[in-house]
């Protein structure tokens, strides 16, 4: 039975997929053929993101693989580690639990209503999936607690208990504000999921002012029917096409033959390569753990020491958030409200400039062993040939972007068909039946994951805006710093703070509403700033103790986390001055 479930989950997955992507393209088609469009297209893309979304989430549920803080829980062992698991899922279900409540709340206000999704259809009949798929989260997470029923028996005892002191008025609030807070904050470092803390935050403050917390799930639909947000899924999805089908292979030894019989031939071969995955996953965590295996090795054939092997490949993974169309972009654009078009173009040179730059070290890394550096180049025509369609994938994405001709979401859903169609049609190393399904479900995952964080985010985000925050920061900057160059640095320090304590999604719907009037208020230019941001972020992925790409090096090379941390402080190093220039040379960045 469970066997069947999983089954038909990654099935309506990759069903869902299918319609997101075949959509937008009918609309392409109806628009040139018949001069209209299809009637209602944009409201049913949203909603089949919502689909995803939640569908992914929960699928990432199932497989105990939702975006956390912390991985402390791989170094505990005996009953500590069934401690903090017993934590961290508690956290996690009772979040889910509470997210389902407010979302039965909203869908039941829409009914009342009687709102429509598409032509006559009502609303509730697509968003009923918000409070089953936050209710099935919350049963995987209780299931997740524990090895036997009793203990997740008493999870479930005491998250009603926790609840009903919250939900009791003879409690003052202060002091229960307080204690939430603390016990957020250890299933946090316990591993509990981002979207918990998120959530269980912006909970508790909407009770502590006496607000309905029904109000997140407002937020949280309010997020999915953004119109340009189903460009990351399917972005995504395509990247996952790539990764699955034998694309990562094919690409290295393309760059192997153009670069491999020069200094530094391996380095460049790495940073190529993965920048260009990490731009199209839209996930620089899953960049490592699928060319991992590939380029260490040939980093340390080409003699770069072990520390300095780990060091890069762990470090390349995050230089292609800024490079065009990775999901950090699109989710800053889309928070920011700044031109998407724009921002690709002018994010290009950033990305060019932390690129070249961790090149510089990984060639100065590698002198000691300068005759060792060389990478056996093959002939390049036959794997020229044998990697073109892959190659000509980012020519399709912006072809059709900037020709004018498509959308960001059209252009998205063409580049993800013509993904599939070379590894599935052309290559034939992905099976219709047996590989879609999966890759649809790895690539959900990741999507449902994120989108659940951006959901509950967005309702913490709210508050503070609400809370007048952002232009009390505006006003407290413009009072205290009087130079615009002392702004940007400490601007810099905060982000980089910001990148050592949450992972990039929710930095991009917490924070950014929260320095862009302050910035607006000393000229910054939107881009720039945005710009400025993501090339700080590109830091976090490295900096302890929260950077994922750390996480995900050690998982994927068997190292301990100080070793990885350690192997990357060069090239943080390094990227810092990247940010700096970045920061003090807005030309750079056609401001």
């Amino acid at each position: 039975m469970l066997r069947t479930l999983r089954w038909t989950e990654d099935l309506a997955l990759a069903l869902t997929f299918g319609a997101m992507a075949c959509l937008p393209l009918l609309e392409i088609v109806f628009r040139f053929a018949f001069r209209s469009g299809i009637p209602g297209e944009s409201a049913i893309l949203q909603h089949l993101t919502l689909v995803t979304a939640m569908l992914g989430a929960c699928i990432a549920a199932r497989e105990q693989r939702l975006l956390t803080l912390s991985n402390v829980e791989s170094v505990l062992t005996g009953k500590s580690r069934q401690c903090a698991r017993w934590l961290a899922s508690g956290a996690n279900a009772t979040i889910a639990a509470l997210l389902a409540y407010c979302a039965w709340v909203f869908v039941q206000s829409e009914w009342e209503a009687d709102k429509q999704w598409f032509g006559e259809v009502p609303a509730w009949t697509i968003q009923w999936i918000m409070p089953a798929g936050f209710a099935v989260i919350a049963l995987r997470s209780t299931w997740a607690a524990g090895a036997t029923h009793s203990l997740r028996l008493a999870l479930c005892v005491v998250a009603i208990l926790l609840l009903c002191a919250f939900a009791s008025d003879a409690l003052p609030r202060a002091p229960m504000m307080f204690l939430g807070g603390c016990l957020l904050a250890v299933c946090a470092a316990l591993g509990a999921a981002v979207f918990a803390v998120l959530g269980g935050c912006a909970m508790l403050l909407f009770w502590g002012q006496d607000l309905p917390i029904a109000s997140l799930a407002v937020d949280h639909y309010r997020l999915v029917a953004n119109p340009v947000l189903p460009s990351i899924p399917l972005f995504t999805l395509t990247g996952y096409f790539l990764a699955e089908g034998g694309a990562p292979g094919r690409l290295v030894r393309v760059f192997n033959a153009l670069l491999g019989n020069r200094q530094g031939g391996a380095a460049a071969i790495t940073l190529a390569t993965c920048a260009f995955f990490t731009a199209f996953t839209g996930a620089s965590g899953i960049t490592i753990l699928t060319l991992g295996a590939l380029l260490l090795p040939l980093l340390l054939a080409s003699g770069h020491s072990p520390r300095a092997g780990l060091g890069l490949v762990t470090s390349a993974g995050s230089l292609g958030v800024l490079l065009p169309p990775s999901l950090p972009l699109i989710l800053y654009a889309i928070v920011a409200k700044v031109p998407m078009q724009e921002f690709f173009v002018r994010a290009l040179v950033p990305a060019v400039l932390m690129l070249t730059l961790a090149f510089v070290w990984a060639r100065f890394a590698s002198r000691p062993a300068p005759r060792t550096d060389h990478v056996e180049r093959e002939p390049l025509w036959p794997v020229l040939m044998s990697a073109k369609w892959e190659l000509a994938l980012p020519l399709v994405t912006f072809v059709a972007l900037f020709g004018g001709w498509a959308t960001l979401v059209e252009a998205a859903a063409l580049t993800a068909l013509y993904a599939f169609v070379v590894e599935v049609c052309i290559h034939r190393s992905l099976a219709l039946r047996a590989d879609v399904p999966r890759v649809a479900s790895e690539s959900g995952l990741l999507v449902g994951g994120v989108l659940l964080i951006l959901g509950v985010a967005l309702g913490l985000t709210n508050f503070l805006a609400d809370a007048q925050v952002p232009d009390r920061l505006a006003h407290w900057a413009h009072a205290n710093i009087e130079s615009k160059w002392v702004f940007l640095l400490a601007l810099n320090v905060f982000l980089v703070a910001v990148g050592c304590l949450m992972d990039i999604f929710s930095a991009i719907v917490v924070v950014v509403p929260l320095i862009i009037p302050p910035a607006l208020a000393f000229g910054v230019d939107p881009i720039h700033l945005g710009i400025i941001f993501l090339a700080n972020m590109e830091l976090g992925y490295l900096t302890p103790p929260v950077g994922m790409n750390l996480f995900f090096a050690s998982y994927r090379f068997g190292k301990p986390l100080g070793e990885v941390a350690r192997a990357c402080l060069p090239y943080v190093a390094v990227l810092a001055v990247g940010v700096l220039a970045i920061t003090y040379l807005p030309w750079l960045s056609g401001a």
